[in-house]
Formats: structure tokens, sequence, C-alpha cells
């Protein structure tokens, strides 16, 4: 690691209250800062505590974090961090960041990224990040100078989903096999559902169930495998789920990060969304033809479930279009741009930069 290129200082804590979303899109992007030579670091509060094996196991270090974002003496505590590492940049990934939180962190003076796909503050930072397709630029308030990084160009998609792309150029021969995979929170509790409502339906042999080992019905889960007698498949690591997503023929999703990361190998997708980032996000995917929005999950029947599936099922030539849609809409490259997009701000002289914020 070239020791002249400063560090980047991950800030997200992982906890079944806040979610594992942001937690996980940051470990996305670390990988790719990491291409690009950058040293990484999480400061986080996790729990589980098993967390910090990920972490670690990404080649990122971890730092514990013992107070919540956004708070005063959390501030204090990542201002010392920066100091202590002389990061060269810091990425906040949390809803409970304020504005004072993140201008506090601006005077340090190195450079804060967002990554919100829910603008609700005036960000004072010089990069925002949405990764979802919707919402627009429109609602986010920033100041002069912010650079917005928003929608299909900025998805985060990590390499196991890149590197299915190119094997899933064409479906895969019957019998039909079915993906659940509602996320990294699964807010509405839906997956368990929704894997016994699929095994009733005529048409489906199979059903594969992509989740993380700290779910709260995991255990349950992987009983309901077992007596399932080889039709149902709990899958939690990455080599088990390479297989899969070539052999699939289509996925319920939440619209949620996983559901971008599908489109990017052309699986398609019948989407029940439970939060409303996940709902805007939903919506735009539909319009863009990549799979079926049903509605929010609490609100989907077995019965309209089973109507979408017998669809998609039967219409070949609307599996072809939804694959090819998704594989346009997505290139897998978003993680990247977005660390383009930090390197220009880094080595943007701040003299040009207050040059330009007072013109």
């Amino acid at each position: 690691m070239d020791v002249k290129r400063g560090p980047i200082l991950f800030r997200c804590d992982a906890t079944p209250e806040l979610g594992y979303e942001r937690f996980y899109q940051c470990l996305s992007l670390a990988a790719a800062m990491q291409r690009r030579r950058r040293g990484t670091y999480f400061q986080s509060y996790l729990d589980p505590l098993s967390l910090a094996t990920t972490i670690h196991r990404a080649n990122n270090e971890w730092i514990a974090a013992e107070t919540p974002v956004g708070s005063s003496d959390d501030l204090k505590a990542t201002v010392a961090e920066i100091r202590r590492l002389n990061a060269a940049a810091v990425v906040v990934a949390s809803s409970e960041a304020n504005a004072e939180y993140l201008a506090g962190l601006n005077e340090t003076g190195t450079r804060v990224i967002c990554i919100d796909p829910e603008p609700t503050v005036k960000y004072p930072s010089k990069l925002v990040v949405n990764p979802f397709l919707a919402p627009g630029p429109k609602p986010y308030r920033v100041e002069r100078g912010t650079q917005l990084l928003l929608g299909q160009r900025f998805a985060l998609v990590r390499g196991v989903f890149r590197r299915q792309r190119t094997i899933r150029a064409t479906e895969q021969p019957g019998p039909y096999r079915a993906l659940v995979a509602l996320g990294d929170d699964d807010a509405a509790d839906q997956t368990l559902i929704r894997t016994e409502q699929l095994l009733n339906m005529p048409g489906v042999d199979r059903v594969s169930v992509v989740l993380r080992t700290h779910h709260p019905r995991y255990e349950e889960l992987k009983d309901f495998a077992e007596a399932s007698k080889g039709r149902v498949e709990v899958l939690t690591e990455a080599k088990e789920l390479m297989t899969r997503l070539v052999r699939c023929h289509f996925a319920v999703t939440s619209g949620d990060s996983w559901a971008l990361e599908l489109c990017c190998v052309g699986i398609p997708q019948l989407m029940l969304p439970s939060e409303t980032r996940h709902l805007l996000n939903a919506k735009r995917m539909d319009d863009e033809g990549v799979g079926t929005f049903l509605g929010a999950a609490p609100d989907v029947t077995e019965a309209a479930l089973g109507e979408a599936v017998a669809l998609v099922l039967n219409d070949p030539i609307e599996r072809m279009g939804m694959t090819r849609c998704g594989r346009r809409l997505i290139d897998g490259r978003g993680g990247d741009r977005i660390v383009n997009g930090l390197e220009i701000v880094l080595h943007t002289p701040r003299m040009v930069e207050e040059v330009r914020a007072a013109a």
C-alpha cells in the first residue's frame, strides 16, 4: 500500500434496529477502493459481533464504535479517528447523520461522502451517492460545490454478481427454479412465508433462499429446507450463490440493492418492497422492464404472487425481455464510477474548490 495515499474511513453501523443494507453497500464500495490501492477502515458498532469477521475477511480494518452515528460524542470520536489515520475521506452511511454532524466532519478538512437514498438534510459534503434508481436529484438539498452521483450508473454490485453476468448470457432449461432474495434486512419478515407459498405453486420445482446468517429466521429456514426433501436450499456463501445465479429462472426480491445486482446478471424479478426507498426503486425497475412490481410486501396475497409466477413461467419472451432490460440497465461498474468521482475530488486543489464555490 502506498503510504502517501491516505486511507478511507467508513462510518456506518450494523444492527437489527438500523438494518444491514448500508453496511454491506459500504463493503462493496470498499472493495472498489481497494482496487485503487486505498486503505479502508470501518468505524462501526456491530450486532452481531461476528460481522467483524466479514470486515476483516474483505481486507478492511475494524475500529469499534461505542456511540451511535450522529451524536456529539460520536462526532468527537470520528474526528479523532480521521486525524489519527490522516484519512483522505470519510464515508458516512446512516440515516441518523444530521447536517450538524456532517458539517463537523467537513470542518476537519477531509472530504466527506454520504451514501443516502433518503434525502432529509442539506448536505455540506463533497459527494452524495444514491445507489438506487430513485429518487432523482430534485429532493436533494446540497451546498454549492457538492457533486451528486445518483441512479443506475452508480449501483453497487458485488463481484460475485459481475462474474456471473457473462456466464448467464442465456437462460438454462427447466425444470423451473426460483430464487428468494429479499435483501440484507427483510424488514417485513417475508422470506419464510414466500418460500412456503412458492413450493405450492405449479411449475416451481425448486426454491433457493439467499440470506445472511444473522437473519432472525435463519435456523427456522434451515429446518424447513431439511424437511422439504431437497426442494428448498438455504444459501449463505458466495460460492453457493454463484452456481444458483446461473440456473434460476426468476427471483422474488424486495426492490433493494440485491435486486439491482440481480439485474446485472439478467434475472427476471417479482418485487415485493417493504420500505419506502425500496418501493421507489422497485417502481422504477418496473418502468424499465426488468421486473414486475406487485405492491408493498404485506399487501401482496398468495393468489397475486401465484398469478405473477404463472405469467413469468409461461411466457419465455417476457422472461427474455426482462433479462435483456436488466443487463442493459445495470452494468456492474457503479462502484468504480463512485471511486473515480472520489479521486477527482481528492485531487482537486482546495483553492480551486473555493473559487468554484464563490463563483
